[in-house]
């Protein structure tokens, strides 16, 4: 990690680093504590409203494009297979072609990290059935978020390996239905 001169990095009691500034006092990363858990608290409500907006997808009850409504109009979206998504216009459009007819694939979410207003998830790409030994046909995939304030996202990438779902879409059978939408062959990245 850079620094310029006058700068000192002092280790705090977490093994990480910290500045002290040109007059060597030690700038605090936790002074804002209330602040950032007031943040945090935000984006944890806005997430659990967007994932139980997911499991009403999953039910039937909501299309794929109710997740639009958790961005700005001048969001980004990043998608593995899609490519750059711009604007809420796109992304919403984005969310009803790129899900259609995975209707009974499913996302179970595992785990989420919130820093600063950042949030990252954890989730499975399930596709449908199951192995002789029970287990699901199922890739993990991680979604970095940008909170902007409101209850909205100014910006989302989801990462997985392709290769891997490619993988067990062959391993269990499973065929797209008329419905399913192709990824753009040269999407804009």
């Amino acid at each position: 990690m850079g620094h310029t001169s006058g700068d000192v990095m002092r280790d705090t009691p977490f093994g990480c680093a910290r500045r002290a500034g040109a007059r060597g006092k030690v700038r605090d990363p936790l002074e804002n504590d209330a602040m950032n858990a007031q943040l945090a608290a935000e984006i944890r409500t806005t997430h659990e409203r967007y994932l139980d907006t997911r499991r009403r997808i999953e039910a039937g009850e909501l299309g794929w494009d109710a997740l639009a409504d958790y961005f700005t109009d001048d969001a980004t979206f990043i998608d593995p297979a899609w490519g750059r998504i711009e604007g809420l216009a796109n992304i919403r459009k984005f969310l009803l072609e790129s899900m259609s007819g995975l209707e009974d694939w499913r996302f179970p979410h595992r785990w989420h990290v919130i820093d600063g207003s950042r949030l990252v998830t954890h989730f499975f790409n399930r596709l449908p059935g199951r192995r002789a030994d029970g287990s699901f046909y199922e890739a993990p995939g991680v979604s970095i978020f940008e909170y902007a304030q409101d209850g909205k996202f100014r910006f989302e990438m989801d990462l997985l390996n392709m290769v891997h779902v490619n993988e067990l879409i062959r391993e269990c059978g499973w065929r797209p239905p008329a419905s399913f939408h192709m990824p753009p062959k040269h999407p804009r990245r």
